[in-house]
């Protein structure tokens, strides 16, 4: 009985530390966010974003490239694949502009602000906006482990984002896959997809956007995890068992 009792001890200890490896669990009653047709890829500049600007003039027929003559002599100016980080605030300094707001502007809309504002300078100004760092953590169902992948196509779907991190693991389950979409000042908008079914489709071909979540929920492996918790207890039993079998044989 005793043993029964150790036994059952043991297992209570182990199961302190079975998969919780788990993240981002939800209660039974959450309410998911549900997908509708303004869910598209267009990102929203956010602060410490780096986006790579190329202007242009007369309406991208060629370069910027002015030499202008003054009192001090001559000055050149080239705006070619420059690169700026938007501050914490919001905002972000551009030559012979000054400080703007940038935040909050989809890329397109970027685009044509900052022709806007160059317009007084240059005739016809074109401008082509990339952000550079925008990313996707993808979680393909092993528990803790996660793949951090670069959005170079801005129409990256959940699907083709899962198979750049390596697809579903073998522990992945498939049929519990959620986007975790952050968006700055407000809570996260939480969607759940059942990828295990044809169906799924609908979902699996969402677009991601910068700093999304994409994390597919391990399926609890109880039993090997006791066992593997267990196995360093019944070593020590087992050892200190023959201990005793060969002190109480020798007295």
């Amino acid at each position: 009985m005793r043993y029964l009792v150790l036994f059952l001890w043991l297992i209570s200890m182990a199961s302190c530390t079975i998969n919780k490896n788990i993240m981002f669990k939800t209660d039974q009653d959450f309410a998911f966010d549900i997908p509708n047709d303004t869910l598209d890829g267009d990102y929203k500049i956010s602060p410490n974003d780096i986006f790579n600007l190329r202007l242009f003039t007369n309406k991208g027929a060629k370069l910027i490239e002015i030499t202008a003559s003054s009192s001090e002599g001559q000055r050149f100016l080239q705006l070619v694949d420059v690169t700026y980080l938007v501050r914490s605030d919001g905002s972000v300094e551009l030559p012979e502009i000054g400080v703007v707001q940038i935040a909050g502007y989809t890329v397109r809309e970027a685009e044509t602000y900052l022709e806007s504002l160059f317009v007084e300078l240059y005739n016809d100004p074109y401008a082509m906006v990339r952000i550079t760092n925008n990313r996707v953590i993808v979680f393909p169902g092993s528990g803790g482990d996660a793949a951090v992948i670069p959005i170079v196509n801005n129409n990256t779907t959940v699907i083709e984002a899962l198979a750049l991190a390596g697809g579903i693991t073998q522990r992945g389950n498939a049929s519990r896959v959620k986007l975790i979409r952050r968006i700055s000042g407000k809570d996260p908008e939480i969607f759940r997809m059942d990828l295990s079914t044809i169906e799924g489709i609908q979902f699996a071909n969402m677009i991601v956007q910068a700093n999304d979540i994409v994390y597919v929920e391990p399926v609890p492996e109880i039993a090997s995890e006791v066992l593997r918790d267990l196995a360093p207890f019944v070593t020590l039993i087992t050892s200190l068992a023959l201990i005793y079998g060969i002190l109480g044989g020798t007295f």
